[in-house]
Order: C-alpha cells, then sequence, then structure tokens
C-alpha cells in the first residue's frame, strides 16, 4: 500500500481501524500501524490528521509492547513449569514431546 497517494483523512481512518482492531486479540494489527505509520506520524511536515495519527500510533506500541511482555512471560512459565503441571500441561499442548520429563 502507498500512503503517499491517500488523502490524510484515509490515512487517519485506516490508521484507527488497525488500532482499534488490535484490541480484538490482534497485536500483530499493532505492530503493522506502527510500521506503516511511523514515518507519517512523527517525520512528515505537520498537518492538521497527524496530532491523532500520533496518538493512535503511540497506543499502538504500547499495546504490542503489552502484548509482547505478556506472551513472553507466558511462554517463559509454561516452558519452565511443563513437566511439574502433569496432565494440564498435556492438555495445554499443542504437540506432546516424548521421553522422561
Amino acid at each position: 500500500m502507498n500512503l503517499e497517494r491517500m488523502p490524510n483523512e484515509d490515512k487517519l481512518n485506516l490508521c484507527r481501524k488497525y488500532y482499534l482492531g488490535g484490541f480484538a486479540l490482534l497485536p500483530f494489527l499493532w505492530l503493522v500501524n506502527v510500521v506503516w505509520f511511523f514515518k507519517e506520524a512523527f517525520m512528515k511536515p505537520v498537518y492538521t490528521e497527524q496530532a491523532l495519527l500520533k496518538t493512535y500510533v503511540k497506543r499502538s506500541a504500547i499495546g504490542l509492547l503489552f502484548w509482547v511482555a505478556v506472551l513472553t512471560t507466558w511462554i517463559t512459565i509454561f516452558q519452565h513449569f511443563r513437566a511439574e503441571w502433569g496432565e494440564v500441561a498435556d492438555y495445554l499442548s499443542f504437540t506432546i514431546p516424548l521421553g522422561i520429563p
């Protein structure tokens, strides 16, 4: 997608949609939002929609960092205690490793 060809109102509308879509447990949309609109929000000359665009980009980055922290914490805890949790961990696992825990 070429953001250079879009009007500023459409850029703001698209950025807002990706920001709100991230709340549907889709943090990848926040990543896309930050990557696509960072230059537009922080490096372009000032225009009227830019203030809201900056807000959405900042909030998307914060939400993305939050999800990265939560998922990293969960993965670390699960990997560390998987063998101790027994059957419960087996039900949570997609693949069950073979061998002695």
